[in-house]
C-alpha cells in the first residue's frame, strides 16, 4: 500500500512562494520517479513537475523557470519549491509514484491577485 501526504500550501500574493512537501510510505522510495500535479476546479489533473531516481526533472512550460522540484530520499519526501507564483497557480496540488493509481489528499494553493 502506497500513502501519499502532501502538505504546505496556502493563500499567497501573486509572486510570493511557497514549498509543497510530500511525505511517501512507499518500499525502496530512491528508485522510484516523483512527480506532482494540479488540478484547478473544473479543470483536468496536470502533470506539472517530474524527477526520477537518478534526479533528472522534467517540467510543464507554464512553470519552467518558477518551480523547482526535489527529493531526499533519506526521508522519502519529494519538494515543490514555488517561485513567482501566478493567479493561474491556483490549485489543488497531488504528488505521485511512477504514475500509479494512488493518490493523497492533495494540498491547496491559492494565489490571489
Amino acid at each position: 500500500q502506497v500513502q501519499l501526504v502532501e502538505s504546505g500550501g496556502g493563500l499567497v500574493q501573486a509572486g510570493g512562494s511557497l514549498r509543497l512537501s510530500c511525505a511517501a510510505s512507499i518500499r525502496r522510495f530512491s528508485i522510484n520517479t516523483m512527480h506532482w500535479y494540479r488540478q484547478a476546479p473544473g479543470k483536468q489533473r496536470d502533470l506539472v513537475a517530474s524527477i526520477t531516481s537518478g534526479g533528472s526533472t522534467n517540467y510543464a512550460d507554464s512553470v519552467k523557470g518558477r518551480f523547482t522540484i526535489s527529493r531526499d530520499n533519506a526521508k522519502n519526501t519529494v519538494y515543490l519549491q514555488m517561485n513567482s507564483l501566478k493567479p493561474e497557480d491556483t490549485a489543488l496540488y497531488y504528488c505521485n509514484v511512477n504514475n500509479w493509481a494512488y493518490w493523497g489528499q492533495g494540498t491547496q494553493v491559492t494565489v490571489s491577485s
